[in-house]
Formats: C-alpha cells, structure tokens, sequence
C-alpha cells in the first residue's frame, strides 16, 4: 500500500515488515521532499519513522491517546492520520500546523509546542480516563532532551508514586536541539550500552536449557535474580525503577519488528512503564545524520546537497548580540552566558569554543538557568541568559522572585522577539512585554538596528539591575539613512520629524513607521517617527512633550493588552496627558503559523493598513475640531 492510500492507521495493522520498510522510506522521502520545499524540523521526524508506525500498529489510535513532547517529531504521525493530501502545505498560513493540532485530528490529542510537558497531560488524560471508568491506552513520546527539563521529573515522580496506568515512550537519540547535557545523558548512555546485559542474558538461558535435569531448575532460580542482574548491566541506579516505572529496553528504535514486541509487551502492566528506544536523529539522510543540529529546524534547503536555498545575507541579531558578548567577555572575566539547550540559536557557538569554562548549557530548564544566573550574579558575576522570547515564558516566577525581587544584575537577552513565522503560536514571542515591564526594577529595551543592539548589549555591564534586550531573528542596518549616536537609557530618538502627529514604535516595526510616514506625506501629513528603545523605563519628558503638542499613535510587534502602548496609555493618564489616539499592536487572540508577512498583513499591521487606520483616525480629529 502506498502512502497516499492511507486514510488511517488502520491501514498499517495488515502490512508486512517488507511493505513498512518500504512505506517507511517512502515517508522518509515525502518529509525530506516537504521540508526542502516549506523548511520544518528535519531531523527529529527522520528518526522516528518506525517508532510512529509500530505505535499506531499496535496501539488503537485514536481510542488509545498519543501525546508528543514538544511536536516536532509528528510528521509521521500526520501522514499516517488522513494528512496525506494536506502535508505539502505544511507550516504555511491556512496549512497545516508543524505541531500537533487539535482542531486539525482526532488523532492529536493534546497540543504541544515547548518542551517537558507531555508526561503531565498524559498523566492527567490518563487520570481522567480512570476518574471516567473508561479503557484505553496513554503514551507520552517524549525525546530524551525534554528530560533535562524538571517538569518532566515532576510528572514521573507522580506517576510512579500513584501507580497510574501510563506508558512513557524515551525515543534516545542524544540530542534536542544541540546535543544534550547533564547526568541524566551520561546515564542514559550507560544504558545504551546494555548490550553486554542482553548477550549475557541470552547466553545464560541458551547455556542453562542444555543441562540435563537441573536446568530448568536453576532457569527458575536465575528469574529470581534477573532484577539484579539487570540492574547491574543497564539501570546502574535503578533510575526509572525507584521514580516507580516499570523499565523496558533499550531496544533499537529502527527495527520495526523489535519495537512492536516491546510495544506490546509494554500494554499487558497495569502500572507505569517506561519504554527506552535508541533511534538516530535524521535517519535515512546522509546530510541530516552528519549535522542533525543544523537539521533540527532548516529553512528551504537542496535536497542532493543540504545547502540552503536562500543564504542568510546578514548576521541574525542572536548572532550579532553574541559576538559583541565574546568580545566583552575577553576584557572582563566576570561575564558568562547561559544558554537552554539553544547554544546554536542563539550564536553562543564561538563564545562557548572560546570560554568553554564560561558558558553554561542548562538544558531544556529555563526556570533552572534564570535562577542559577541569580546565583551567579549575586556573587559579582555577571551573566547573560541568551533564550528565546517565547521560551523564557517558563522561568516567570524566577524572574520575579530570584532576579527583579533582589535587583540583581541578570541580562535577559530575548532571541525570537515578535512574530515567529511558522512554528505558530507556542513560538511567536509577543508576550515578553507583557510578562515582563509590570516587574518592579527591570530595564526593557529593544534594538533599532545592528549597531543599537551591540551598543544596548554593552551598556548592560553598567547596570547594577536586572534587564532585557528583546529582538527578532532579523537583523536591520539602518546607519546610512539614520546614522546611529549612541544608546542611553529612557532616552528616546526622533528618526523622521513631523508636526501633525507622531507615531511611537521600536524594534522590527521602526520601519514599517518609517513607510507609514512617507504614505502619510504624499497625502499630505507630516508624521513624526520616534525609536522608543527603551520600553521599560519610558522617556517620560519627550512623551509629555508629544502628547501636548500632537496626536500620537503607539505601534508594536507584540499584544496589546499590556504592552508599550498600554503602558504609554497608563502613563498618560496618570500625568493628566492626552493618550495615544490609538494602540496597534496584535489584538487579543492566538496568532498561526504562517510567513511574517501575512501573518502582520493578516494582524493589519503592514504600512498600508496602518496608513489607512490612521488617516482616518486624524481625518476624525480634524472633522471634530472643523
């Protein structure tokens, strides 16, 4: 049976192990052939082709529930779900999501986008499905990189502590995004080499039932001890057996024939069991086996060669903020940075080849690594937390009760900032304002272009408190229109002069005011452009000197509710000021997966729109005033 005839997983239950090799290269070859042409997560999907099909041949999906760590290791799962016809349009707007989705099957269960979460809402499905006096099967796929996260930790105690019915998948292919770290990767390669374990098992057994009359007997007696032996040769500590699960494996994640019998053997416990597969992240492509980092995440690529169709022109602004870091790094000894599993994402690469000693990998454990650099700074150290935007969501109650409670020098260096694209809603990084600016004591900036940014980043040693630079992949030079004069706190720049109103932004959306602008002049209105760099504290004497001369508008890259223009707006009343005559940022809902450009088209915030928006905002000023 060929891909494109599978409506559901049924299908599979009746095929031969020939006919799912095959099926399996043909998916291999429909995820590679996507993500060349849309970009996607590569790697994590290639290795678990055989994992995905044994799960829905011998698990009743969608009775039973599958729940994915993180996502992005779902694509079999979607083509083998009725996604067939549907998967070309993978991660575009109006296509289908790159994540787990609820509203798109019947097959995902639960959404998942970060990492760590899966064992919690399989536990609770699984809870629920006792609290209902109900029969099915939980499984949470989870890649060993979610357990650097504590929260995974959380759900397993529970679970073996309360003995709940749950099967917990470890697909084991030593990465997450960059390699994995810690003591528990150090233990799972322990057991990865268990191998001595099974052939010693195996040995025994065949050795035993040669001996006549005794050794069946002495078989009976060598069952006794097996938890010993076993323990010895692959559970070191009995790490899983004292969290209370049930411990199967290793077992080679690409045989399909090995995993369905694990599989199988996994669904007879009445108790939690934890499943350990050994499979290699991008299998099947040479180019993604070689460099499965690289291949984690990939914009639109060659297939023959790996090369990316579109070379980045210029460094992205993790890269340029990492760099200016290195550099201040070599003349003061105190700075470190600490990265979550994201050393590649966020360019802390050379910084980590040249001050090893320096950069700490925490893993996927954002709430560890902002209270371990409360740690640090506290004793005169200086760190700086390079982490997505969307990511550093996870380490709120740190952020307030170790970093800004103390007023302790922490730097938040925010990748990812605004819209993502199309990674979706779990990735767009518009509630850092948010979650942040209401914190007392925190500074919040964001970067006009390359040389505000690396200027923002060096001005942070100078700040005895805590404070966060927010910015999006994309870099922008604007020195030759704007030639840059230097960063200084809660002061804002004037880009473009206007007299009838003005328009308030910073970060990405500074040209897209810049193009509102000129709109605005060829109808005749002169727009003032101002680069709010920093957000938190504002530059509260050049906004009482706009909100008493002209109308203003606010514009930013990030929800509305709470954001600048809110604080602006909150500012404004509190002083007896006149408030923006409006706020344009994203309105209050989820935004999809889908190109920047129309998603912020599909937001009305392209410069046309907004041109149009406040046209007629200022035509029903003049109306009024007549």
């Amino acid at each position: 049976m060929r891909l494109n005839e599978i409506q559901t997983p049924n299908s599979l239950k009746e095929m031969s192990y020939d006919e799912l090799s095959l099926l399996g290269n043909e998916m291999r070859q429909e995820i590679i052939k996507t993500v060349a042409n849309q970009g996607g997560h590569l790697a994590s999907n290639l290795g678990v082709v055989e994992l995905t099909m044994a799960l829905h041949r011998v698990f009743d999906t969608p009775c039973d529930k599958l729940v994915f760590d993180v996502g992005h290791q779902a694509y079999a799962h979607k083509l083998l779900t009725g996604r067939y016809n549907e998967f070309k349009a993978l991660r575009t707007y109006g296509g289908i999501s790159g994540f787990p989705k609820r509203s798109e099957s019947v097959y995902d269960c639960f959404e998942t986008g970060h990492a760590s979460t899966a064992v919690s809402a399989a536990l609770g499905i699984a809870r629920a499905r006792d609290l209902n006096k109900e029969n099915y099967h939980v499984i949470a796929l989870v890649g060993d990189g979610a357990l650097t996260g504590g929260m995974c930790y959380e759900a397993l105690n529970d679970a073996g502590n309360d003995k709940t019915r749950l099967i917990v998948i470890l697909n084991d292919n030593e990465m997450s995004i960059s390699k994995n770290v810690g003591g528990l990767a150090r233990h799972l390669n322990a057991i990865r080499g268990s191998v001595s374990y099974r052939k010693t098992k195996s040995a025994v057994k065949k050795g035993l039932a040669k001996i006549p009359y005794i050794g069946n007997g002495i078989r009976v007696f060598m069952s006794v001890i097996k938890d010993t032996i076993k323990r010895t040769y692959t559970e070191k500590d009995g790490f899983f057996d004292a969290l209370g699960f049930r411990y199967l494996g290793p077992v080679d994640g690409h045989n399909q024939k090995s995993l369905e019998q694990v599989l199988t053997q996994a669904k007879r416990f009445d108790e939690p069991v934890l499943v350990h597969c050994i499979t290699q992240k991008g299998h099947g492509y040479r180019q993604a086996e070689d460099q499965p980092d690289v291949f984690h995440g990939i914009a639109p690529f060659y297939v023959e060669s790996g090369d990316l169709k579109k070379q980045p022109k210029r460094q992205s602004y993790g890269e340029i903020a990492a760099e200016t870091l290195l550099k201040m790094a070599h003349e003061d000894k105190r700075i470190v940075a600490i990265t979550a599993a994201m050393q590649a994402g966020t360019g802390l690469q050379a910084f980590g080849l040249e001050h090893p000693d320096r950069l700490y990998d925490v893993g996927i454990a954002e709430q560890h690594g902002v209270t371990l650099a409360a740690g640090l700074a506290s004793q005169g150290i200086r760190p700086y937390f390079a982490v997505y935007s969307s990511f550093l969501q996870r380490g709120y109650d740190q952020i307030f009760h170790d970093v800004c409670l103390q007023n302790l020098p922490v730097c938040f260096l925010l990748d990812r900032a605004g819209i993502g694209g199309e990674d979706g809603a779990t990735h767009h990084g518009i509630f850092d304002i948010a979650y942040l600016r209401h914190i007392p004591g925190i500074t919040i900036m964001a970067p006009r272009d390359k040389y505000e940014l690396a200027a923002m980043v060096r001005w942070t040693l100078t700040q005895e408190g805590p404070c966060a630079i927010r910015y999006p992949r994309k870099s922008i030079d604007m020195a030759d229109k704007y030639p840059y004069a230097g960063f200084e706190k809660a002061k804002w720049e004037t880009l473009k002069d206007g007299n009838d109103a003005a328009l308030l932004t910073f970060g990405l959306m500074i040209e897209t005011a810049l193009a509102v602008a000129e709109l605005c002049h060829s109808v005749g209105i002169s727009m003032k452009v101002v680069n709010c760099a920093t957000i938190k504290p504002l530059d509260c004497a050049m906004l009482k000197e706009i909100a008493r001369e002209m109308p203003f508008f606010t514009l930013e890259e990030h929800q509305v509710a709470c954001g600048f223009g809110s604080e602006v707006t909150e500012y404004c009343v509190l002083n007896g000021l006149t408030t923006p005559l409006g706020i344009f940022g994203i309105p209050d809902t989820f935004v999809p997966h889908g190109s920047h450009d129309i998603l912020i088209e599909s937001l009305g915030l392209s410069a046309p729109q907004l041109f149009e928006r406040m046209s007629e905002k200022l035509a029903e000023i003049r109306g009024q005033h007549g």
